[in-house]
C-alpha cells in the first residue's frame, strides 16, 4: 500500500505512477488520519510513503500520522520513501527515517523528485516560469520511472536524493522557524470583488479547513489544521485568494494546470 499526501498535485502524480506500476493501493493520508491507522498487509505487499517537502521537513500532518500508524505484520515487507520538492530536500528523508524507526520500520530505498515550485509564502519565492516547469516535469518523469523499477523489484539501498548544500541549517533551523511561524491560515484572505463563489478552494483543501456555505465568501477555520500547502490559492480560478501581501503579483500552479 502507498500512503500519500499532496496539496497541488505533484506528489499525487508520483504516487499514482508508483501505484500503476506496482499495482498497489493508494491511501490519501488526510482521509485516513482520523481512523485507528491500523493495517493488515497482504503477502509481499510493499509499504510506500509519498509526500511533499514543507520547509525542508516532512509535512506536520504526515509526521503525526506516522505516530499513529501500526501494522499487523510489517516485518519483512519492503518499504520506501518518495518526496517531492521545488528545489532541495535538506534532511527531510533522514527526519522521516527517524519517525519510521519509532514504529519499527526502515525504508529500504528512497528518492526525491524536483518538481515545479508551488510554495509562494515568502517574498523571494514564486512559481517557476513555464520553461523551467516543463524541464522539471520531464526530468521527474525519467526519475520516477527509474525509482518505480527499483520499487517493483524490491531493490534495497537505492538512494537518489537532492539534499542541497546546507541540509542541517535548512531542515533544523529554517525548517523550525517555518513550522512555528509560517504554517498558518491567518494570512489567507479573499478579494471579494474577484471571488466568483465557486467553492473550489474548499473542495481542494486537503484538510477541509475552508468553510463555504450558501454561496458566501469562503473563510478559513483557524483550527490549527492548515498546512499552508497553497492548494486553495493555486486552484482559485480568478486569483481571488491571497496570502497576506506576499502573493499579489505571483503566479499559480497545480500539476494539471495549463502553463501560460
Amino acid at each position: 500500500m502507498i500512503f500519500y499526501f499532496s496539496g497541488t498535485g505533484n506528489t499525487k502524480w508520483a504516487a499514482e505512477r508508483l501505484a500503476e506500476i506496482t499495482g498497489e493501493e493508494l491511501l490519501f493520508i488526510p482521509e485516513i488520519a482520523g481512523s485507528d491507522c491500523h493495517f493488515l498487509l497482504q503477502e509481499d505487499e510493499r509499504i510506500g510513503f509519498c509526500f511533499p517537502v514543507h520547509g525542508w521537513r516532512p509535512p506536520f500532518l504526515v509526521r503525526e500520522f506516522i505516530k499513529k500508524l501500526t501494522f499487523e505484520n510489517a516485518q519483512g515487507h519492503y518499504c520506501y520513501i518518495l518526496c517531492t520538492a521545488g528545489d532541495n530536500i535538506g534532511e527531510t528523508v533522514r527526519l522521516f527515517q527517524e519517525d519510521l524507526s519509532e514504529i519499527g520500520l526502515h525504508a529500504d530505498s528512497v528518492c526525491s523528485l524536483i518538481m515545479p515550485e508551488s510554495y509562494v509564502g515568502l517574498p523571494f519565492m514564486d512559481v517557476d516560469k513555464p520553461d523551467k516547469e516543463r524541464q522539471k516535469k520531464e526530468a521527474a518523469r525519467k526519475r520516477i520511472e527509474t525509482f518505480a523499477d527499483c520499487v517493483l523489484n524490491r531493490k534495497k539501498g537505492y538512494s537518489d536524493l537532492t539534499i542541497g548544500h546546507w541540509p542541517r541549517i535548512n531542515s533544523r533551523i529554517i525548517g523550525g522557524y517555518f513550522l512555528n511561524h509560517l504554517i498558518t491560515d491567518e494570512p489567507f484572505k479573499v478579494t471579494k470583488d474577484k471571488c466568483i463563489k465557486c467553492g473550489l478552494c474548499s473542495k481542494v483543501c486537503p484538510v477541509k479547513n475552508i468553510d463555504f456555505k450558501n454561496d458566501n465568501i469562503p473563510t478559513w477555520k483557524h483550527n490549527g489544521k492548515c498546512l499552508t500547502c497553497f492548494a486553495c490559492y493555486h486552484h482559485c480560478p480568478n486569483h481571488a485568494i491571497e496570502f497576506g501581501r506576499q502573493t499579489q503579483t505571483k503566479g499559480q500552479y497545480y500539476f494539471n494546470k495549463q502553463s501560460k
